[in-house]
């Protein structure tokens, strides 16, 4: 495909956005909680617990209520994730993750919008929930959960 001077002006606009979204507060916001999280010891504990109970969880799901260990991995699992979520550093870096997505969310919203009112856009950071669109993309008109508009 042999780029045109449109293209080539489409792209450096996108690079720009890209560079403005990088310097924004809210993504200065975000490498901050996110440096912090990483250099928090206690949290970075917290959170390999928790990768390590869910090996646990994991194989309990293969089996469901019928595994002999379901209600104890299954109790271990729910304490060591509120462990960790209720650490400063993890909550504090979740919820710049939040408005980071948010961010994107809006700025998503508004070029397709610009494209065509038609096109379909995930919302409320269905990219980081857990009833977000399982199959990768939201043409399925909203069944999926992901809430598109």
């Amino acid at each position: 495909m042999i780029a045109t001077l449109e293209h080539v002006e489409i792209l450096d606009r996108a690079e720009r956005l890209g560079q403005m979204i990088l310097q924004s507060e809210v993504v200065e916001e975000y490498n901050q909680a996110k440096q912090a999280l990483q250099a928090d010891k206690v949290a970075q504990q917290l959170i390999r617990d928790f990768i390590n109970i869910k090996d646990d969880y994991d194989d309990v799901q293969r089996f469901g209520r019928y595994h002999p260990d379901y209600n104890q991995i299954m109790k271990n699992v729910r304490s060591t994730k509120r462990k960790m979520d209720m650490n400063d550093k993890v909550a504090s870096y979740k919820i710049k993750e939040r408005q980071v997505q948010n961010l994107l969310d809006d700025i998503s919203e508004c070029i397709a919008g610009g494209v065509s009112e038609e096109i379909k856009v995930p919302k409320d950071g269905a990219a980081l929930s857990d009833t977000g669109c399982a199959t990768g993309g939201c043409g399925s008109g909203g069944t999926c959960s992901c809430r598109a508009s």
